[in-house]
């Protein structure tokens, strides 16, 4: 017989890597409070809170914006596999690792991907992009709004008035964006976002916020072919959340408790207010970067404010770094990988932890790790 086991203690870490990002402790205090079922009219009522903070967080007035249990590869998935069938013909706008995994999603839903490549660190050109569309007239265009991999933002105000000019329907990875710049949804043109809860919106990792315009449920009730996926499928979680509240799955209470206060706190601190925190910390940082020497891998410009990425000095080892980071202040920051494995640093600045004091104390502990 094995003994028990010893009292939970994780080590303290100050999270300041890609994701997950630091938690609220109001955050901790709600997924503490008792669970209901998840039929419960409580629950649903949580769903209807969290429904109106997401609106507010993308910028959209989208009726089916809720939040999917599972972490931000299943936004992904449930977004492909709703909205790409067998056959369709799919634009993938690819500038990094996610753009790719978009990729593979569509191929195994049986689709023609198509890919419109940018260097890792770079954007893509407006006109460019909307002539490539214009040209192929595809079904459905994807494209990431802020690339964790590489920390560039993508507007996609071209990509996705070309794309409605020839009848496609757009869908937008929002991961590292929502909740901490400006996504705007129904300005944008943004038919299908999705995003996760343990970036910007500083809860732990487990849910999946998404949103689908009128445009896109409209589709969704015309498919012919059945889904591949059971557990991601919209229409039957439409009818859960939505229609007749059917029995679908557990979801997991406590992480809707979580993602309901992330979102309030979002909601107290108001929208703009929260994208100019993240935009003056963001600037407050690179500063802080080139004063050490770093140069930015990504132009001005196209820079995501949660996440950057700036390169490593030559002759400095970039595990060394975050080595010394992580023993001698608990501090996580990741390096790259693929293309950029070893060349820069990936450091994130996201929701709670985006303050002009984390700023500060980054910078001071890198300063001392170069050395």
């Amino acid at each position: 017989m094995s003994s028990s086991f010893a009292p939970l203690a994780p080590p303290k870490r100050l999270l300041f890597g890609p994701g997950p990002s630091i938690v609220a402790p109001r955050v901790y205090e709600a997924m503490g409070q008792s669970i209901v079922g998840h039929l419960d009219p409580f629950f649903f009522q949580v769903n209807e809170e969290i429904r109106a903070g997401l609106q507010a967080a993308y910028g959209t007035a989208n009726p089916f914006t809720m939040a999917i249990s599972g972490t931000g590869s299943a936004g992904m998935e449930a977004a492909i596999s709703n909205f790409v069938e067998p056959g369709m013909k799919l634009i993938v706008f690819a500038n990094g690792f996610f753009c790719d995994r978009m990729t593979e999603m569509g191929r195994r839903q049986g689709a023609t991907v198509l890919r419109f490549e940018a260097p890792w660190g770079q954007s893509f050109d407006d006109a460019a992009a909307a002539e490539f569309i214009r040209a192929e007239k595809p079904n459905a265009v994807a494209f990431v709004h802020g690339e964790t991999s590489t920390g560039v933002f993508t507007s996609g105000k071209a990509i996705c008035a070309a794309a409605h000019e020839v009848g496609a329907l757009t869908i937008a990875d929002c991961v590292t964006s929502l909740g901490t710049m400006p996504i705007n949804i129904d300005t944008t043109g943004i038919d299908v976002a999705y995003s996760c809860s343990q970036k910007g919106l500083s809860c732990p990792p487990g849910l999946s916020p998404i949103s689908c315009s009128p445009r896109a449920m409209d589709q969704l009730k015309a498919r012919s072919t059945v889904n591949h996926s059971w557990y991601l499928d919209l229409k039957l979680l439409a009818d859960y959340y939505d229609g007749a509240r059917r029995y679908h799955h557990t979801a997991p209470i406590s992480m809707f408790y979580a993602l309901r206060e992330g979102l309030n706190l979002i909601l107290e601190e108001g929208v703009e207010a929260r994208f100019a925190r993240h935009e003056a910390n963001h600037e407050k940082l690179v500063a802080g970067l080139e004063s050490l020497g770093m140069e930015m891998l990504v132009e001005p410009g196209v820079r995501m404010w949660a996440l950057h990425t700036p390169k490593v000095p030559a002759g400095v080892n970039d595990l060394d770094v975050r080595k010394k980071l992580m023993e001698r202040h608990g501090i996580e920051i990741q390096g790259g990988f693929g293309p950029l494995a070893g060349q820069v640093f990936r450091i994130g600045l996201m929701g709670e932890g985006s303050t002009a004091a984390n700023v500060d104390l980054l910078v001071g502990a890198l300063r001392e790790a170069l050395v």
